[in-house]
């Protein structure tokens, strides 16, 4: 059933994401500080808005898939933000990679004004947004869940409610987690492969059919192979997302050393200017490290 809907928040995952929710005819609202995204979005059939005040206005479902903490709360209850204009029981769905911290004080403060939130981030990086594949973790009441689920799946394969609010985003830092550490272990693997001198894509064909193999092995080996690090998942947002998964370890007393070593890793390649490299560029530290490159041949 066709919509009200605002999307902040154009971004590399939050434009395709928009573009599908188009697709299936609902009416969009659109707000991002990029003009030329929001161009190509209401080329597409969306309608602008000036601010998210204006964005909520027209909406009864709100997505926001923004950088980080800070800009969710700035959109929702800052100045011109969703609460200065959202009607009662309209939903607010935080999509963006946040801490649980936060994301349940946003929460706690849009229910005092009659609204209604859910934080739900994605997995599935830019390739998933694109095709609307994306793994969905959802916190919150049940009974709203229920009401945009079938929204939900217009961007995602897979739709998860995984307990209160705050729990979306607690269950997106453990992705997290895996999914980086898994390069990162990739990464290790194809220098030292690298470095013996085996070919790397025989070597690749060799191991994925074994327990070695994962999602994360046959979407980052090709592109290394390629020297493709244009960037689906940015190390500039992992190095956001590590750092807020020790940051709610810390305040857990949960001690987490594999992931600590890697937010250095990510600091390391930001100062040699990778920053804006997809994260399958991780291998670029350890090429540095052992004075080898992965590629084909």
């Amino acid at each position: 059933m066709k919509k009200n809907i605002g999307f902040i928040g154009l971004g590399i995952m939050g434009k395709p994401m928009a573009l599908n929710l188009i697709k299936v005819g609902h009416n969009l609202t659109v707000y991002d500080i990029n003009k030329e995204t929001v161009e190509k979005l209401v080329s597409s059939g969306a309608t602008s808005a000036a601010s998210p005040k204006e964005v909520a206005a027209n909406s009864d479902i709100i997505f926001t898939m923004l950088p980080n903490s800070e800009h969710v709360k700035e959109v929702v209850l800052g100045e011109n933000g969703i609460i200065e204009s959202a009607k009662k029981g309209t939903i607010i769905i935080d999509m963006s990679s946040i801490t649980p911290v936060v994301s349940k004080e946003i929460a706690s403060e849009v229910v005092k004004m009659g609204l209604e939130m859910l934080d739900a981030p994605v997995s599935g990086g830019e390739p998933g947004a694109i095709n609307g594949k994306l793994s969905i973790m959802v916190g919150g009441k049940p009974e709203v869940f229920e009401k945009v689920k079938d929204v939900l799946y217009n961007m995602g394969t897979s739709v998860i409610l995984v307990g209160g609010n705050g729990c979306g985003v607690t269950a997106k830092l453990a992705n997290q987690i895996i999914v980086n550490l898994n390069i990162a272990a990739m990464s290790e693997a194809l220098v030292l492969a690298s470095k013996a001198g085996i070919d790397i894509e025989k070597m690749y064909q060799a191991i994925r059919g074994g327990l070695a193999g994962s999602a994360v092995l046959d979407a980052k080996v090709p592109l290394i192979l390629e020297r493709n690090f244009v960037a689906g998942g940015k190390i500039a947002i992992n190095l956001k997302d590590i750092t807020n998964v020790m940051e709610t370890a810390h305040a857990l007393d949960v001690p987490l050393p594999l992931s600590s070593q890697l937010l250095e890793i990510f600091h390391a390649l930001k100062v040699d200017g990778k920053a804006n490299d997809d994260h399958g560029g991780i291998v670029q530290y350890y090429e540095k490290l052992a004075n080898v490159e992965v590629r084909k041949g």
